[in-house]
This record gives C-alpha cells, structure tokens and sequence, in this order.
C-alpha cells in the first residue's frame, strides 16, 4: 500500500477539510480527491462521507485511522533507525578483552568515551584468550579485541593498533622477605614458585615474563597455572607463590598481597586493540576513533 494514500487519510481526518488538507501534502485538491477515492476503492469501504459543506470520518474511517496511523509510525520509526545505522549513531559491537585489560585505565576510557559520545550503541563484552580473540575477530564473532599481542604473526585480515606500553610489577605475599622493597630486579624473584597463566591464555604476556626472566638469569618454577590474571594476585595474597604481572593490576589489590616496581626498563607489556581491517562500518569508524586517540596520548605522553 502506498504511503502516500495513508498520509492523505490521516491528514485528511485532522482537517476535515480538503483544500487544507491538500496544502499541507503539497498536492493540488484534486489529487487529494483522486488519492482518497483510490484508498477506498482498494479497501472496497467508503472512509469520508462528504458533501460541498462538510467532511466527515465514517465509522469504518474511525476505525482504519489508527492503523493507517500506526503503519506510519512503523515506517517513520525504521527510517530514523536506518538512518542511525548508517550514521553510526546506533547499532552493535561486541568486544573481547584479555583477563587484565578491564583494570588498564585506557580500556576504560576508550570505552567510556565511546559509551558518552555514541549511547544508542549497544555494547558486548566477552573475557577470551588472544587465539580466541583472532579467531572470533575473523568469524565475526566479535568486532574488537583488547589483548596482549605477542611475538606471533597477526592473522590476515586482522589490524592491531598498540594503544599503551604497561610497566610490569612483581606481586609477592605481604609477609614475603623481600615484601618491603621500593623496587625489586627480576633476577631477585629466581628460585621463587611462580604462579602465571597457561601460555595459550595471553601468549604476549606470557612470552615477555619468561623472556624477561631468562634475560635475568633463570627460568621461572611456575607451580600453579591459573585462568586469570586476578586469580593469581588472590593466590599470591595466600602465600603460594609470587608473580609478574601488569601494573594495572595493582587495581585489584587485596589484603595480603604486595605489588612492588620492576628496576628492569624493558619490563613492559603492551596493550593493544585488533579488529577487521576491512570493517568500514560508521560504528566501527566512531570506535577507532576513540582507540586511535587513546593510542596517541599514550604516545604523547610515552606510555
């Protein structure tokens, strides 16, 4: 059905008035008459009674009107909701992190920037290893990932924008004998049990804790394996064993652990973001606006 004959009803039924009616649909009154003539005769029902004086509504127009209202509404509705689409101003992204970004203060303020700027935006948010972020990146399973990258090759297809360099901390139990320190080097933590996350879980992080270790001298005794990084600062508050670990971390301190600097220069970790290289989306464009200016303060400022 044409739009245009449902406009003509509802403009129609608040004028009572053909000749207004007709100047606010920007037709002359002729074709208003021929509009509605042809609204009825696809109804098979008269929805005017009308005469030289007076237009009125007949109970089958009453009851059509609302309909013919509502179908108009819809309409207008998903036109607005296409236009936002296309405008970036609503939609969807779901997002991967790794175990510890959520505690970085650039995750958090990529994302809530991005959460001020763009609210008709729904977003998702899923705690998955780096593979999996890959993985899920090249499947479309999620639009943008916040990992660690690591030494292995970017799959094709796949863009990672380093967003911050992080400073990596020891954590130790509060009763550990060398708890008190203002700065630690690794080599000071060898023979110590280590407590670290399965390599598959954040090979980045992973790598760059046993290549720093092995540049100090030694090879960690990793103990105990844990699925997540908060996990293991719960563990060494414990006394089970110490750790390296992202600064940001430090966030989640509890009683009985300890997070103590690294003289170490190159203890650092990188946090980065990935996504399709080939996404083009207005929402996808409004997110990396976001994470390239988050990238270009912390460079700024040699973060």
């Amino acid at each position: 059905m044409d739009t245009r004959l449902l406009q003509a009803i509802v403009v129609l039924a608040e004028e009572l008035h053909f000749g207004r009616a007709a100047v606010r649909l920007g037709l002359a009154q002729p074709q208003l008459s021929v509009q509605i003539r042809s609204l009825e005769t696809m109804l098979g029902a008269r929805l005017f009674e009308r005469d030289r004086r007076h237009v009125a509504l007949t109970d089958i127009g009453r009851e059509f009107l609302p309909e013919a209202q509502a179908i108009l509404d819809r309409i207008e509705k998903a036109r607005r909701r296409v236009q936002d689409l296309s405008r970036g101003e609503a939609g969807y992204l779901a997002i991967g992190f790794a175990g510890s970004a959520p505690f970085s203060p650039v995750m958090r303020g990529i994302v809530g920037r991005f959460r001020r700027r763009w609210p008709g935006v729904a977003l998702s948010f899923a705690e998955m290893s780096t593979a999996s972020q890959f993985d899920s990146l090249r499947e479309g399973k999620i639009d943008a990932g916040f990992l660690r990258p690591g030494p292995g090759a970017v799959p094709d297809g796949v863009t990672v924008l380093t967003v911050s360099r992080e400073p990596l901390v020891a954590v130790l139990p509060a009763d550990h004998p060398l708890a008190d320190r203002e700065a630690l080097a690794i080599a000071e933590l060898a023979g110590e049990s280590f407590i670290m996350h399965p390599r598959e879980r954040g090979p980045g992080l992973y790598d760059t804790i046993l290549g720093l270790c092995a540049a100090a001298g030694f090879r960690p005794n990793v103990d105990i394996e844990v699925l997540q990084l908060p996990t293991i600062v719960s563990l060494a508050a414990t006394g089970l064993g110490v750790s390296i670990v992202p600064e940001a971390l430090s966030n989640a301190a509890m009683e009985g652990a300890v997070f103590i600097p690294l003289r170490d220069s190159s203890a650092q970790v990188a946090l980065a973001v990935a996504y399709r290289t080939r996404d083009d989306r207005a929402v996808m464009r409004h997110f990396l606006e976001e994470v390239e200016s988050a990238a270009g303060e912390a460079k700024a400022g040699g973060v």
